[in-house]
């Protein structure tokens, strides 16, 4: 009998062998992406001194009341397009994207086209 891991322990497991080559910087800090069944979140890291920069997502008070599912594609775009925004009010202008173990489709697609579209560099 062969035994299938879950989808959410490959994932895992793809997003730590891409974290082996990934890193963000003062510079260039990493903008990761996190998508729940309900939900999607983003923050923008920078991993030599710990701290996260940025985030959004869509439970933030002014996207959840004009947001009416927080886990489509439009609301992944709202979340994207507020994390620009918040990055180039602190003065960051261009990310390295992870994705998460994701594939670059749909919701984490949305979200990434809306951050490029507020000026977001990656």
């Amino acid at each position: 009998m062969i035994k299938i891991k879950p989808r959410n322990v490959l994932r895992k497991q793809r997003h730590r062998r891409v974290r082996t080559k990934l890193s963000g910087t003062a510079e260039r800090p990493r903008l990761n992406v996190f998508r729940s069944s309900r939900q999607i979140y983003a923050q923008i890291i920078d991993d030599q001194s710990g701290r996260t920069l940025a985030a959004a997502s869509s439970l933030d008070p002014g996207l959840k009341e004009e947001l009416p599912r927080g886990s489509d594609a439009a609301a992944a775009g709202k979340v994207g397009s507020l994390l620009a925004r918040r990055a180039l009010d602190s003065g960051i202008s261009a990310v390295i994207f992870d994705r998460g173990g994701y594939r670059y489709h749909g919701r984490i697609k949305a979200l990434a086209d809306a951050a490029r579209e507020e000026g977001l560099k990656f």
